[in-house]
Protein backbone atom coordinates (compact mmCIF):
# COMPACT_ATOMS: atom_id res chain seq x y z
CA UNK A 1 0.00 0.00 0.00
CA UNK A 2 1.28 3.79 -0.84
CA UNK A 3 1.28 5.96 1.71
CA UNK A 4 1.53 9.65 0.92
CA UNK A 5 4.49 11.48 2.86
CA UNK A 6 3.96 14.99 3.88
CA UNK A 7 7.46 17.12 3.32
CA UNK A 8 8.35 18.87 6.14
CA UNK A 9 8.84 22.31 5.38
CA UNK A 10 9.21 24.03 8.87
CA UNK A 11 7.90 24.28 12.47
CA UNK A 12 6.80 27.28 14.08
CA UNK A 13 5.47 27.38 17.62
CA UNK A 14 3.70 23.88 17.37
CA UNK A 15 2.85 24.00 14.23
CA UNK A 16 3.86 21.66 11.38
CA UNK A 17 4.21 23.13 8.52
CA UNK A 18 3.86 20.69 5.40
CA UNK A 19 2.97 20.66 1.91
CA UNK A 20 -0.30 19.32 3.05
CA UNK A 21 -1.26 22.04 5.05
CA UNK A 22 -0.80 23.37 9.20
CA UNK A 23 -0.72 20.40 11.31
CA UNK A 24 -0.67 21.51 14.90
CA UNK A 25 2.10 18.54 17.44
CA UNK A 26 3.87 18.31 20.46
CA UNK A 27 6.78 17.09 19.02
CA UNK A 28 9.82 18.66 19.93
CA UNK A 29 12.31 18.57 17.02
CA UNK A 30 15.64 19.42 17.44
CA UNK A 31 17.62 21.71 14.97
CA UNK A 32 21.53 21.08 14.07
CA UNK A 33 23.32 23.55 16.54
CA UNK A 34 24.89 26.53 14.27
CA UNK A 35 28.91 27.19 14.39
CA UNK A 36 30.60 30.64 14.34
CA UNK A 37 33.79 30.56 12.42
CA UNK A 38 36.49 33.11 12.07
CA UNK A 39 38.37 33.70 8.30
CA UNK A 40 41.62 32.23 7.65
CA UNK A 41 44.34 32.13 5.04
CA UNK A 42 44.04 29.03 2.66
CA UNK A 43 42.33 27.22 6.27
CA UNK A 44 43.30 24.17 7.04
CA UNK A 45 41.63 20.52 6.07
CA UNK A 46 40.06 20.56 9.87
CA UNK A 47 38.57 23.93 9.39
CA UNK A 48 36.66 22.69 6.30
CA UNK A 49 35.82 19.28 8.13
CA UNK A 50 34.05 21.28 10.89
CA UNK A 51 32.51 23.50 8.56
CA UNK A 52 30.65 20.65 6.69
CA UNK A 53 29.47 19.69 9.73
CA UNK A 54 27.82 23.20 10.32
CA UNK A 55 27.16 23.36 6.60
CA UNK A 56 23.37 25.09 6.91
CA UNK A 57 23.84 27.04 9.84
CA UNK A 58 26.74 28.44 8.98
CA UNK A 59 28.13 32.43 10.53
CA UNK A 60 31.23 33.97 9.80
CA UNK A 61 33.30 36.25 12.42
CA UNK A 62 32.38 39.84 11.17
CA UNK A 63 33.71 41.98 13.88
CA UNK A 64 36.20 40.46 15.87
CA UNK A 65 39.49 42.05 16.22
CA UNK A 66 42.71 40.79 14.49
CA UNK A 67 44.67 38.25 16.17
CA UNK A 68 48.67 37.56 15.76
CA UNK A 69 50.05 34.63 15.00
CA UNK A 70 47.01 32.55 14.27
CA UNK A 71 45.74 31.33 11.04
CA UNK A 72 44.31 34.54 9.53
CA UNK A 73 47.03 35.23 7.76
CA UNK A 74 48.86 32.27 7.81
CA UNK A 75 48.94 28.83 6.31
CA UNK A 76 50.85 25.84 6.30
CA UNK A 77 51.87 23.90 3.09
CA UNK A 78 54.04 20.43 1.70
CA UNK A 79 56.82 21.92 0.35
CA UNK A 80 60.00 19.48 -0.50
CA UNK A 81 61.57 20.39 2.66
CA UNK A 82 58.73 19.64 4.84
CA UNK A 83 55.78 21.89 6.17
CA UNK A 84 56.18 25.16 4.63
CA UNK A 85 54.08 28.38 6.48
CA UNK A 86 53.09 31.26 4.11
CA UNK A 87 52.53 34.53 5.85
CA UNK A 88 50.48 37.19 4.28
CA UNK A 89 52.31 40.27 5.54
CA UNK A 90 50.34 43.19 7.08
CA UNK A 91 50.44 46.75 6.92
CA UNK A 92 52.18 47.85 10.54
CA UNK A 93 49.80 48.92 13.00
CA UNK A 94 47.83 46.29 12.65
CA UNK A 95 47.87 44.96 16.14
CA UNK A 96 45.19 42.81 18.59
CA UNK A 97 42.91 45.88 19.04
CA UNK A 98 42.39 46.75 15.45
CA UNK A 99 39.12 45.00 13.59
CA UNK A 100 40.22 41.88 11.53
CA UNK A 101 37.53 43.64 8.77
CA UNK A 102 40.28 46.83 8.92
CA UNK A 103 43.71 45.18 8.64
CA UNK A 104 45.21 45.80 5.76
CA UNK A 105 47.27 44.21 3.61
CA UNK A 106 51.27 45.56 2.78
CA UNK A 107 52.84 45.14 -0.61
CA UNK A 108 56.27 46.33 0.74
CA UNK A 109 57.57 43.06 -1.27
CA UNK A 110 55.92 40.78 -3.70
CA UNK A 111 54.77 38.13 -1.47
CA UNK A 112 52.27 37.14 -3.95
CA UNK A 113 54.98 35.69 -6.41
CA UNK A 114 56.77 34.50 -3.31
CA UNK A 115 53.64 31.93 -2.20
CA UNK A 116 52.75 30.96 -5.82
CA UNK A 117 56.09 30.25 -6.47
CA UNK A 118 55.94 27.92 -3.27
CA UNK A 119 52.21 26.24 -4.23
CA UNK A 120 54.37 25.56 -7.67
CA UNK A 121 57.29 23.97 -6.54
CA UNK A 122 55.34 22.24 -3.90
CA UNK A 123 52.26 20.87 -5.93
CA UNK A 124 53.37 21.42 -9.79
CA UNK A 125 53.79 17.84 -9.88
CA UNK A 126 50.85 16.69 -7.69
CA UNK A 127 47.74 15.18 -9.72
CA UNK A 128 45.36 18.25 -9.85
CA UNK A 129 47.38 21.30 -9.60
CA UNK A 130 46.74 22.03 -13.56
CA UNK A 131 43.24 21.48 -12.93
CA UNK A 132 42.99 24.13 -10.47
CA UNK A 133 45.44 26.29 -11.32
CA UNK A 134 44.12 29.28 -13.17
CA UNK A 135 41.22 29.91 -10.24
CA UNK A 136 43.74 30.01 -7.78
CA UNK A 137 46.51 32.05 -9.54
CA UNK A 138 44.20 35.06 -9.75
CA UNK A 139 44.91 35.26 -6.00
CA UNK A 140 48.62 35.93 -6.35
CA UNK A 141 47.68 38.64 -9.40
CA UNK A 142 45.40 40.67 -8.38
CA UNK A 143 45.24 42.86 -5.38
CA UNK A 144 43.06 43.23 -2.29
CA UNK A 145 43.29 46.12 0.41
CA UNK A 146 41.50 44.17 3.20
CA UNK A 147 43.02 40.91 4.66
CA UNK A 148 38.85 39.80 5.44
CA UNK A 149 38.13 40.82 2.29
CA UNK A 150 40.84 38.62 1.15
CA UNK A 151 40.00 35.61 2.90
CA UNK A 152 36.60 35.65 2.35
CA UNK A 153 36.99 35.47 -1.48
CA UNK A 154 39.29 32.56 -1.26
CA UNK A 155 37.03 31.21 1.00
CA UNK A 156 34.27 31.35 -1.77
CA UNK A 157 36.60 30.15 -4.61
CA UNK A 158 37.41 27.03 -1.99
CA UNK A 159 34.14 25.84 -1.36
CA UNK A 160 33.30 25.98 -5.18
CA UNK A 161 36.82 23.79 -5.80
CA UNK A 162 35.05 21.32 -3.48
CA UNK A 163 31.65 21.68 -4.98
CA UNK A 164 30.01 21.35 -1.85
CA UNK A 165 26.60 23.85 -1.19
CA UNK A 166 27.55 25.84 2.65
CA UNK A 167 25.01 28.39 3.73
CA UNK A 168 26.71 31.44 5.92
CA UNK A 169 25.97 34.67 7.04
CA UNK A 170 28.08 37.25 8.85
CA UNK A 171 28.42 38.77 12.45
CA UNK A 172 26.87 41.68 13.37
CA UNK A 173 28.51 42.67 16.30
CA UNK A 174 31.36 40.83 18.35
CA UNK A 175 30.37 38.38 21.02
CA UNK A 176 32.73 36.73 23.79
CA UNK A 177 31.04 33.95 23.66
CA UNK A 178 27.76 31.86 22.26
CA UNK A 179 25.44 29.67 24.08
CA UNK A 180 23.43 28.77 20.86
CA UNK A 181 26.03 28.57 18.64
CA UNK A 182 29.62 25.99 18.79
CA UNK A 183 32.33 28.95 18.63
CA UNK A 184 35.56 27.63 16.79
CA UNK A 185 37.10 31.20 16.50
CA UNK A 186 39.89 29.67 19.19
CA UNK A 187 39.78 26.08 18.70
CA UNK A 188 41.59 26.10 15.02
CA UNK A 189 44.86 27.68 16.09
CA UNK A 190 48.42 26.98 14.54
CA UNK A 191 49.65 26.76 18.71
CA UNK A 192 47.18 24.10 19.63
CA UNK A 193 47.37 20.48 18.22
CA UNK A 194 44.14 19.43 16.65
CA UNK A 195 42.66 16.49 18.06
CA UNK A 196 41.22 14.99 15.04
CA UNK A 197 43.22 11.78 13.89
CA UNK A 198 43.35 12.73 10.27
CA UNK A 199 43.46 9.75 7.91
CA UNK A 200 46.66 9.60 5.45
CA UNK A 201 46.26 10.44 1.95
CA UNK A 202 48.54 10.44 -0.91
CA UNK A 203 51.61 13.59 -0.78
CA UNK A 204 53.87 14.25 -3.27
CA UNK A 205 56.62 14.34 -1.22
CA UNK A 206 55.48 11.89 1.24
CA UNK A 207 57.87 9.45 0.74
CA UNK A 208 60.62 12.26 1.77
CA UNK A 209 58.81 13.85 4.47
CA UNK A 210 55.98 10.65 5.52
CA UNK A 211 52.40 11.82 5.91
CA UNK A 212 51.81 15.13 7.21
CA UNK A 213 48.24 16.19 8.55
CA UNK A 214 46.11 18.45 8.34
CA UNK A 215 47.59 21.23 6.18
CA UNK A 216 46.34 23.81 4.11
CA UNK A 217 42.82 22.31 1.98
CA UNK A 218 45.04 23.07 -0.61
CA UNK A 219 47.31 20.38 -0.09
CA UNK A 220 43.88 18.03 -0.12
CA UNK A 221 42.23 20.06 -3.39
CA UNK A 222 45.92 19.17 -5.33
CA UNK A 223 46.60 15.76 -3.95
CA UNK A 224 42.97 14.74 -4.36
CA UNK A 225 41.08 16.95 -6.88
CA UNK A 226 37.22 15.77 -7.04
CA UNK A 227 37.56 13.38 -4.55
CA UNK A 228 38.45 15.83 -1.69
CA UNK A 229 35.05 15.97 -0.31
CA UNK A 230 35.20 12.19 0.44
CA UNK A 231 38.64 12.65 2.74
CA UNK A 232 36.32 15.58 4.71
Amino acid sequence: MFIYQPIIKSLQHGRLITNLGICYTNITYTMEKGAVFPLFYLPSIEYFSKILKHKDNLILENAENFQKQSYRNRATIHSPNGPLDLIVPLIRGSKNHTLLKDVRISYDFNWQRLHWMSLETSYRSSAYFEYYEDDMHIFYQKKWDFLFDYNKDLLRLLIRLLKVNITYGYTNSFEKTYTDLHDYREIIHPKRPSETNFKPYFQVFQERNGFLPNLSIVDLIFNQGPQSIQYL
